[in-house]
């Protein structure tokens, strides 16, 4: 049961290490010149912000939105495992840090559903290829639902 334990701990820490990188790193589209992140358009010599036509722009702005939420609820369930872990009695789930989970993994599910409906038009050079950090945070996705599910089924013991 620790092993298990240690196991959960340690992809939950890869998980929120992740969604950092994720979310900062300005490669969520690339081209062999070129990427297109949540915050930066970079080219070979310089970055400047991302700019879309005005009804896009709000789209973008829920994808960052619901990318930093899904940071700090996966921040915080991390903070309630490791607090239930030494106060919780013996036999008991972790039903908090579980659900905070689940709602990391629905922020991650809405922001990239929204950013690959949306913006790939915008980029339709057959060059342009979804970057590292739009794979990173679908398989923080997985990663999310599956810790999720397994805080609430795991007991104390």
């Amino acid at each position: 049961m620790l092993v298990l334990l240690a196991g959960i701990f340690v992809v939950h820490i890869a998980t929120v290490i992740m969604l950092f990188v994720s979310t900062i790193a300005n490669v969520w589209l690339a081209n062999a010149k070129n990427s297109t992140g949540l915050w930066l358009s970079c080219t070979e010599s310089r970055c400047s912000p991302v700019s879309f036509n005005e009804g896009d722009m709000s789209y973008l702005k829920a994808v960052q939105a619901f990318m930093i939420l899904s940071i700090i609820f996966s921040f915080i369930s991390l903070v309630m495992f490791v607090v239930q872990l030494f106060t919780m009695e013996k036999g008991k789930r972790f039903y908090i840090t579980g659900a905070v989970m689940l709602i990391c993994w629905l922020s991650i599910l809405i922001a990239v559903s929204i950013y690959t409906a949306r913006f790939p038009p915008h980029f339709t050079q057959p060059a342009y290829h979804h970057g590292y950090s739009f794979i990173l945070a679908w398989i923080c996705f997985c990663f999310s639902f599956i810790i999720g599910i397994l805080y609430l089924v795991l007991r104390k013991k």
